[in-house]
Order: structure tokens, then sequence, then C-alpha cells
């Protein structure tokens, strides 16, 4: 029955084969739309998480194509009552085992199935074998020669089953035991890992003409040369997908890339838009989860196809296809840049982000510009530091004045807000681990399946806990602001309910918590002894997503219970025990509190292994430096005395256990005098004599105070041996007993260390405190992550007085720069150290409220909160960061210091 013909009233009886290939007539309205066919194919099998899934029919090229919920049924298919729809899997996320119904993770091992038999699922024998094992457990239980036999002759799993089924039955044997869930879990499990899970062939060619095979998934776009993936593009790096006639055209953001726009020819018109249509769902569903409403007022003049595909993870919305027709252009397309989808203040679950494949450095985008940092005698830091371009980023102050207005001003509302941005930068740090690198271990087959399951097992939970609490959060913020359509004040103008609700449930994850020092070590562990696992890690950590060192976001689970207290304890300062949030907020400190005690001494020993095995990748020449019993004290850069002069090193001084010191001395001003250099102290001990100056009385003081820490604690230690002084990898020459004997070699090497570990980003304390000539402790780090801050700034563009909207997240010393909080990762960072913060002053003409300055020398940046609170906030967090006037005072050089140059 065609579309408009007579029997166009006569209603429809429509077939639908389900997934396990029963088939069932639905009786319909002939002007039934996609939508109403779906919803009652889902109320039949009771179907509640219905995002994932789709109909999808043979259209008359014989292509499976998707059924639109907004259309007609008879406007998109020929003869609806002669074809066969088929419910199937749509969107196949990274990690199914997510999934939350038993029945969802059901119906997904019987599309893994279904694409095993239709040969979809591209795969070695071995592991097509141990899938059909899994299989063949959920359907007629525990292993039975003969009934496997049996069922294996009627049911074909494998398109080559008569030469595996022997290895089919072989690993069904090793199954007794398990249960229809736990074997559907195992089937996702493993197609996961593959390469060519939830992957649709969609046949085209490149520019050259070679035939390739294109295919859209959560992470992005991918290319295949048979069933070989040769290439990937990220949402992240496309900029707009459309296409003309049989033409698909990626234009991509033109970082570091030879052409910005990638042609691809399908066989026809038809199948180019099929693809396309694919392409915008995929980038609803995975990357586009609250989508701005649509304005009231219609849009009569466009270009082309303006297909949307909008979708969450809790509803399966409806599509919108608008065809608007021009004459001379054929063309469609879709722009996926972030600020195009993505509103700025949109209140969102946290997306998934995707792996990247860039293997450079952390590098500015175009709209940032690289800001050189030197002191006389040296090369050009390769620090970077933001510089914004004025380029239609700038949001006019009248519409930011009229933002703020919208907000409530109570303290405790800010308070609040301080715990949903910073849970959304945590919820961001746990995907890096979650999700980042799952996908490029499983890609790689990098780990070995133990530390796998020990890592995975241990944080999964974590990480699905804190998405939950983050968009309960964000909900209550919402009736805070009013944003909410439920527009009820009163009682969800407080947060301690919800923390108290949490911080109680968070107990049950205790046990989690304290296997991430095992897991920690396993990981170094396996590092040393997997060369593979080795060579992807460090990859991996160059990765513009991986912000930090790696094992760093593994102590974020156990850091973030100190943040809630902190929190919680200024909740509890700022309200009145008669508030009606006072109580709640007093248990919830309590509960948050008594966790953090069990986990304080294990988190201290956490972040001095973490910070010793950082340093054990850094530094050449240095072995088993994170053996246990050694602790990490402080690093920094100090000038040593040669017989050329001062020598500018990076010293590291690292408590050895083992170690007894017999006879160290330490002079200050004696040394001083004796040598006409500021700030100098001499170091003796049995075996070496070294002379060393500070950038400053304070920077000398710190180091002194610390030296003698280090002496007093090693002397008790029972066994006793000579004296190990922590040197740097550039001070090669082991032997020296005196100044005079000092190699040439030594004294061309003071900065081979950080020339030779290029790789490293720029961003690193060891490279801060070479550039700035300062030092950091073990007990300033500790305090940098204890007062982690997040949220948006308006950051002033260099010499006009337009503002710029930034997502601006500090940890570890600086501060990294986001366009929205939903980026992958970083557009810039500016470390800190050696930075003074201060409110501007009259010859910076800023007449603006809540405006910090950030100077280091000629380097100014102008930042602006949306509150006294934040304001005040951001200034604490950091001056903790920039510290005492001893990170800035540099050293002033007399007499053989000259030479070497100061400021």
């Amino acid at each position: 029955m065609g579309a408009g013909g007579k029997g166009h009233n006569r209603g429809l009886q429509i077939c639908v084969q389900g997934l396990d290939d029963a088939q069932e007539f639905y009786d319909l309205e002939s002007k039934a739309d996609g939508q109403s066919f779906y919803s009652e194919v889902l109320r039949r099998i009771n179907l509640i998480e219905s995002d994932y899934f789709g109909l999808e029919f043979q259209n008359l090229q014989m292509n499976w194509v998707w059924l639109e919920p907004t259309k007609l049924i008879v406007k998109q298919v020929r003869r609806p009552m002669n074809t066969l729809f088929r419910l199937s899997v749509k969107f196949f996320p990274p990690d199914p085992g997510q999934l939350q119904e038993e029945f969802t993770r059901y119906l997904f091992s019987l599309q893994i199935k279904r694409d095993l038999i239709e040969g979809r699922l591209n795969c070695t024998e071995n592991t097509a074998a141990l899938l059909a094992s899994h299989l063949v457990q959920s359907e007629i239980g525990d292993y039975d020669d003969i009934a496997d036999r049996e069922f294996l002759k009627i049911n074909k799993l494998l398109p080559y089953q008569e030469r595996v089924q022997e290895k089919i039955m072989e690993i069904h044997r090793r199954h007794i035991g398990q249960t229809p869930a736990e074997t559907d879990f195992q089937v996702l499990e493993i197609a996961r890992k593959l390469e060519m899970y939830g992957v649709r062939f969609h046949p085209a060619a490149d520019r050259e003409g070679t035939k390739i095979n294109l295919a859209v998934a959560h992470m992005g776009l991918q290319v295949f040369q048979g069933h070989t993936k040769i290439n990937t593009f990220n949402w992240s790096k496309i900029r707009k997908l459309s296409f003309k006639r049989k033409q698909f055209l990626i234009k991509l953001h033109p970082e570091g890339l030879h052409q910005d726009t990638l042609e691809f020819l399908l066989g026809s018109r038809d199948q180019c838009k099929i693809f396309w249509k694919n392409c915008v769902e995929h980038h609803s569903f995975f990357r586009l989860l609250d989508q701005p409403q649509p304005k009231s007022k219609a849009i009569f003049f466009s270009r082309g196809s303006s297909f949307r595909y909008r979708c969450t993870l809790t509803q399966y919305c409806n599509a919108l296809l608008l065809k608007v027709t021009f004459p001379n252009t054929g063309l469609n397309s879709i722009n996926v840049l972030p600020f195009f989808f993505y509103p700025v203040d949109s209140t969102t679950d946290s997306p998934q982000p995707s792996p990247l494949n860039t293997k450079g450095p952390l590098c500015l985008s175009p709209s940032f510009q690289m800001s050189t940092l030197s002191l006389p005698g040296q090369a050009p830091s390769p620090l970077q530091s933001p510089i914004l371009n004025e380029v239609g980023t700038a949001r006019l102050e009248e519409d930011e004045e009229g933002s703020r207005k919208r907000y409530p001003t109570d303290k405790a509302y800010f308070i609040a807000k301080e715990i949903l941005t910073t849970e959304r930068t945590y919820l961001k740090d746990l995907e890096v681990i979650t999700v980042v690198s799952r996908a490029v271990l499983i890609k790689e087959n990098a780990m070995p399946e133990g530390l796998m399951t020990l890592l995975f097992s241990n944080i999964d939970p974590i990480y699905e806990f804190h998405r939950g609490f983050l968009k309960e959060i964000d909900q209550r913020l919402a009736l805070w602001e009013g944003r909410s359509n439920a527009h009820v004040k009163g009682d969800y103008q407080r947060i301690g309910d919800v923390m108290l609700r949490n911080m109680c449930a968070l107990k049950e994850f205790t046990g989690y918590l304290q296997k991430h020092d095992e897991v920690l070590t396993e990981l170094e562990k396996a590092t040393k002894r997997v060369k593979k696992l080795e060579t992807v890690y460090k990859e991996f950590e160059l990765q513009k997503v991986c912000y930090l060192p790696l094992n760093t976001f593994l102590l974020k689970p156990i850091q973030r219970l100190m943040h809630y207290k902190l929190i919680l304890e200024r909740l509890c300062k700022h309200y009145a025990p008669p508030h009606r949030d006072y109580d709640d907020c007093k248990e919830a400190l309590k509960e948050v509190a008594e966790i953090a005690a069990q986990l304080q001494s294990s988190l201290i020993r956490l972040e001095n292994f973490q910070k010793l095995t950082e340093l054990q990748r850094d530094l050449i020449g240095i072995e088993n430096l994170s053996a246990p019993g050694r602790e990490f004290i402080r690093e920094g850069c100090l000038y040593k005395l040669t017989k050329k002069g001062l020598q500018q090193r990076m010293f590291f001084l690292v408590r050895l256990s083992f170690c007894s010191i017999l006879a160290v001395l330490i002079l200050t001003s004696e040394s001083e005098n004796e040598w006409s250099v500021p700030h100098c102290f001499t170091i003796y001990s049995a075996q070496r004599t070294i002379v060393v100056a500070a950038s400053s009385k304070v920077e000398m003081n710190k180091w002194i105070e610390d030296l003698n820490m280090a002496i007093d604690m090693s002397k008790k230690c029972q066994a006793k041996s000579d004296l190990l002084l922590d040197q740097s990898p550039c001070d090669r020459s082991s032997d020296e007993v005196s100044l005079e004997q000092e190699s040439e070699d030594d004294m061309n090497s003071s900065r081979c260390s950080l020339d030779k570990q290029s790789h490293h980003r720029a961003n690193t304390t060891m490279h801060v405190c070479w550039h700035r000539n300062t030092s950091v402790s073990m007990s300033d780090h500790s305090l940098a992550v204890e007062n982690q801050l997040s949220g948006y700034l308006l950051r002033k563009f260099k010499n006009s007085n337009g503002w710029q909207k930034l997502w601006v997240v500090f940890t570890n010393f600086c501060l990294f720069f986001y366009k929205t909080h939903q980026d992958d990762f970083p557009l810039a960072s500016l470390p800190l150290l050696g930075y003074t913060v201060s409110t501007p002053g009259d010859s910076d003409s800023i007449h603006k409220e809540y405006v910090f300055k950030l100077q280091f020398k000629s380097h100014v940046y102008f930042f602006r909160a949306e509150s006294e609170y934040t304001f005040e906030r951001w200034m604490e967090v950091i001056k903790s960061a920039a510290s005492s006037a001893g990170r800035m005072s540099l050293l002033v050089p007399k007499g053989p210091a000259e030479m070497n140059g100061g400021s």
C-alpha cells in the first residue's frame, strides 16, 4: 500500500521482529507516526531503558534505515504492511555494563548475538568462540555434551560455526554455575572491547578513490579499510558535518592538521543522507545531553536540511526534520561546535569524553598565544600563559550584569554552588580513568587482566555514585535559583539534606577507597614489568585530556573527601544553629569527617608515593626512588657554587629510611660572608661538601628547616650507612669530594634534565620551580590539593574593556582554562608559583567589583568573580599556591654570581 493510496484510511497491521527473533503484529492507525509505533512496542515488551534502541527496516535500496519518530509511517515506508521492522540497539555506549536494567543487558547481548550471526561483529575465532560459549550458557545452562551438540546443530551463532564448534564446547565447560544475568554481563564485557563493537559500515571512497567504510560510534566518526580501523575523528575535533549530493564532508578544527576539510564519496545521495543523519543522532545522544529549548519565533530563512536529533539519557525524544528547499543548493550540514550545542550554563550530566588520538603535548588553541618567560642567561621558558584574543567570545557587560541579578545572594548558595562546580570537575577527572584511559587500554590490550579488574572494579562504583550525586546537586541548585519548572522556594534553598544523604551513602565506598593504595602500587609495578603498558602509559599522559600525571587522578576520590569536609565546615560556620539547614550540615560534616579520619594516613602515604613515582619517571639515572619507606620532602631550584661561579640546579630532597646522618653541619651566615653570595649555605658530610644559594632568605630558611628535619628523622633510623645525598640527575660527578674536582660536564649540564625531558609538560612543578627560582615541599603539595576550586570567571582582554567568560579549574598549583565545563581538555594553563595575587590598583583603571589581579614580572592578568564569596575563595586558593614573598624575591648575585645573571 503506497503512501497516500486508496487504502490509506484502513489502518495498518505491522510486523515487528524482536531481538529474540520472535515476531509480533501491531495494529496502528493509518496516520500513525514513528513515535506512537515505537511507544507501543516499548509498552508491550515493558522496556524501560528505551533510549538505546530503535526500529529499523530495509528501504527500496535494501539499506537498513531507522524509523523516524516524528514522521508518518506511510511517508517513510512504501509498503509498511509488507515490511518487516525489527527492534535493534541503535546507540552502543562505551561501557554497556553500566546499563541499569537486567532486561536491557539481556537485549544488548541478543544484539551481540545477532551481529555475530550476520558477520557484523568481526573478531578472531578464539574471541568468537568465547562469545558463542557464553551465549550457549545463557540459552541451555551448564555444559552437557549431548545438549551442546544438539543446540549448536539447530542454532547458528557464527558464520563459520562448524570449524570452531569443539572450541565453543570446550570453553562452555568452564562456565558451570554462571547465571543468565552473569552470562549477559560477560558477553557485553567481551564485546565492548572489540574494535567492531556497535559498528555499522557505510561503504564509501576517499578522495583518491580508495574503497573504505565509514562508521559512527560514541566517540566520533571512524574510517575502516576492510575491517581495520585506520582513523578516528573525535567529536571534539570536528567542527562541521555536511553532505552535498553523494559527497560527505567533515570539517575539522584546524589546529595541527594539514587540511581542515575531508571529503568522502558514498554510493548515492540517499546513502549519504542516511549516514549524515546517523552522525547527527550519535553526536546528540552521546554529546548533547541537555539541549536548549527551541525559540518560539519561527525561522523562515535557513539553508539546507535542519534535521536535529534531540535526546537525553532518561527519555527518548522526538527527532525533527524540516526540509527547506533553495534553488541551486543541495547543501545539508550540521555544526558540531561545542558552543553551538552547549549552553554555557546548562545543567546536565557530564557527557562521556572522547578518547583523543592526538599524541602531542598540551598546546594552545588558535585563540591563545604562547607567552615566553625567561630569566637572564636562560633560554625562554616553555611555560604556557593564556593571552586571549578579542575574537567574538567576549560577553557584553550588560548581559553579565543581568545574569548576576538572577541568582540568590545568600552566601550559603555560593558555598553550595562551589560543591556543584567542583563536583563537575571531579567527575570529569574520574572519567579520565573510567572512560578515556579504559578505551585506550582496551584498544592497545596493554594492561594485564588482573590489574584491569583491580583498577576498574574499585573506581567504577565510585564514578557511578558521583554521577548520581552530581545530578542531585544540580537539581537542587536549579530549584534554589528558580530555574526549575517546579517554581518551589523555601525548603529547597538549602543543601544540607542532600549532603547528609550522600555522605552517609559514601560510607559504603570506604572499602573501595582503602584499596587505592594497592591499585597505585600494582600499577607502578606493572609499568616496570610490562613494556607495552609503560609505553601506552607514557603516551596517554601526553594526551590533552590527561592534563595531570595519570596516577594523580587515582588520588582524587580520597582528596575529594577532604574537600567535602572543608566545604561543610564552611557551611556550618556560616549558619547559625537555629537555621533549618544547620543540623543536616552538621551531621553531614560528622559523617564525612569520620570517613576522612579513617583514610587520612592512607592519603598521606598515597600522595608521597605518587610524587616519588612521578619524579622517578621524570629523572634520569635515579633508580628505586619510590621504594617503601622513602619520603619526598622538597624539590626546587638552588644555585650550586662551582669553580666557575654559580650554576643553577634542581635539587630533590628525599629521606631514605635506611640512612643515618653521621656528620652533617649546615652553616648559613658564615658561608654568605665567605663566598660573598646572598642566601648562601654550606652542606658538609663525611664524603662531600656543597655550597648552595637560594633565591631569597625565606627560601634559604625553608631548605635549612627541611634539611634539619630530614637529618633528625634519619638519625632515628636503626640502620647505619653512609650518607646518600639527594642530587640533581644532571650532577654526574658522583665521586666529587670538593668544589675544585667538579668536572666540565657537570658544569655544562646544569639544565640537561629539563632539556632531555622535553616531552613532559611545561606546567609541572619541576619546570616551574626551575624557571621561577623557587621550591615546593610535600606539605605545599598537600595544601594545594586540599584547596582545589573551579567555576566560571571573566577574564579581561588586554588593552580592552571586553571580558571573556571561561571555565577555570585550579589544581596542583595551576589554573587550567576551558571554554565551558563540558570541554574534554583545557585550552591553556597558567602555573601560579611565583605569581602575586591582589586587587587592581588605581593605575589599572578597572572599576568593577570582585576583580583580582595576577602578576609575575611583566605578565599581568585580570579575572572577575561572580560574587564576594567566590572572589574571596579564588584569592584564598591562589595565595595558597603563590604563597610567601620568598617565592617572588629572586637572587641578587654579587661577586662570582654575577657571571650567571640574575633578576
